[in-house]
């Protein structure tokens, strides 16, 4: 659950003039009208500060921007969400759903992570700066080659892939998907803020001339069917509440093993070293040393950037009103940085489990796999962690289901099912007659226990010296 935007422990002022002098460099080298910077910690609106003027005033965190791409993350969410409830697969191709045939066979989850092989922009004219009533409906929205790539080859960025994503959501929801983000995203999570048109305050867009310190107005369209791939005005402070589910989760919207899921790389990176990636929906970065999880944006006269770390319970945002300059991406991460170096996060408090089955205490300990030494864990929900005591071999986290199996979620057995088996004479789980079935790999109490449950059998004269 995320924690309620009260009023927060404010950071040590070394650390507040370190945000704000990085804010004021970006807008200030980034010749932006206006830069609004903003850190989460512990699903908190830690810090927020700005550069420069919004109508004559300086702008706060309740300004709106617009935010570009990071609407992509909105929409995914919305699609993971459908996914959840059984009304779709992500391997499904999305002809099952929409009589698209200019998307060929690209699956759910290709479109999801930029693989379907699409093309990058729609038909002309400049989609971000015509009105949407150039491209009425959805066949609308490609020119004469659709595809550039055979699906699922490569990573190719594509922003009609996310305007099929939004019509698929509004095809299965019944509703256009702005409203549906709107019942179900931003209500629950408290964005009021967070819209498909501009709300005053809000910023205008700008843009600014490379060789002279002047403005051009950029026009701020509504872009139809493509507003999924960038429509969205926001604000820092409701951001900071988005940044917060993003690392942490809300039941009310999503599980977090889903966001967990959505934020996996599921691209493989092109070259032996990567530092950017990609998801399901969501962008993925090494900088400093971390992984950060969000979405950079850009639309004309806006830039946008949200950067998390969930190891750290970390994020900043960085919102600016110029078409170009501002290195808002950079910023956003330098925020995470500066308020990781200068007051370091503090682990979690250790909590006893609120509630344990004492089958399932009995159950934790040392396992085997051959003679090979593994530790279950028990954590909250009923969630079972399975590592290699010697820090050789496969673990995995696992998720408890109703039919009283586990499903795994991470490292080699992610999506595989773990099973408690009894032996003949049944008894507690702790019990010598019980072994455990991963994926058909027997996990036993002692190395190669001779009780029938390990394939191929155990020779039975036991262990013994060598010869």
């Amino acid at each position: 659950m995320i924690a309620p935007m009260e009023e927060p422990a404010q950071p040590l002022p070394a650390t507040r003039r370190a945000l704000l002098r990085r804010i004021a460099v970006g807008q200030a080298e980034g010749r932006a009208p206006s830069l609004v910077g903003a850190v989460v910690r512990d699903g908190r609106l830690w810090w927020a500060g700005a550069r420069g003027e919004v109508a004559g005033q300086a702008p706060d965190g309740g300004t709106q921007y617009r935010i570009g791409s990071l609407t992509k993350t909105f929409v995914a969410v919305l699609v993971m969400r459908l996914r959840d409830e059984g009304l779709l697969y992500l391997g499904d191709p999305l002809s099952r759903h929409l009589d698209v045939p200019e998307a060929g066979d690209a699956t759910i989850a290709q479109l999801l992570a930029h693989t379907s092989g699409l093309a990058a922009e729609a038909r002309g004219p400049w989609w971000e700066r015509t009105p949407g009533e150039l491209r009425p409906e959805t066949a609308d929205i490609f020119g004469e080659s659709p595809l550039r790539h055979p699906a699922g080859r490569r990573h190719h960025y594509s922003n009609p892939g996310f305007a099929l994503l939004g019509a698929l959501v509004e095809r299965l929801r019944g509703a256009p998907w702005d409203e549906v983000l709107r019942r179900e995203v931003l209500e629950p999570l408290g964005m009021a803020r967070t819209s498909p048109l501009p709300r005053a305050p809000h910023a205008e867009g700008w843009a600014v001339h490379p060789w002279a310190d002047v403005l051009l107005p950029e026009p701020a369209v509504d872009t139809g069917r493509m507003a999924p791939a960038g429509q969205l005005w926001s604000t820092a402070a409701d951001l900071a509440r988005y940044a917060a589910f993003l690392m942490d989760g809300d039941r009310r919207v999503l599980d977090p093993w889903t966001l967990a899921e959505m934020r996996a790389p599921a691209v493989a990176p092109e070259g032996d070293e990567w530092d950017d990636g990609y998801g399901l929906g969501i962008q993925l970065a090494r900088r400093d040393g971390r992984l950060l999880i969000g979405h950079t944006g850009s639309m004309p006269g806006f830039l946008a950037a949200l950067w998390a770390s969930p190891e750290e319970g970390l994020a900043g945002i960085a919102l600016a009103n110029a078409t170009s300059g501002p290195a808002v991406g950079a910023v956003a991460a330098d925020l995470v940085r500066i308020a990781a170096e200068h007051e370091p996060p503090m682990p979690a408090p250790w909590r006893p489990l609120s509630e344990a089955d004492p089958e399932l205490v009995a159950l934790t300990g040392p396992w085997y796999w051959g003679p090979t030494p593994f530790l279950l864990h028990l954590r909250p929900e009923r969630g079972l962690e399975l590592r290699p005591l010697n820090g050789r071999g496969r673990g995995s986290r696992f998720r408890a289901e109703p039919d009283g199996t586990w499903t795994g979620l991470d490292g080699y057995y992610a999506g595989e099912t773990l099973r408690v088996v009894r032996g003949a004479g049944g008894g507690p789980y702790g019990a010598d007659s019980v072994h455990l079935d991963l994926g058909t790999f027997v996990f036993t109490r002692e190395p190669y226990e001779a009780d029938g449950a390990v394939p191929g059998g155990v020779d039975p004269k036991g262990w013994r010296p060598g010869a």
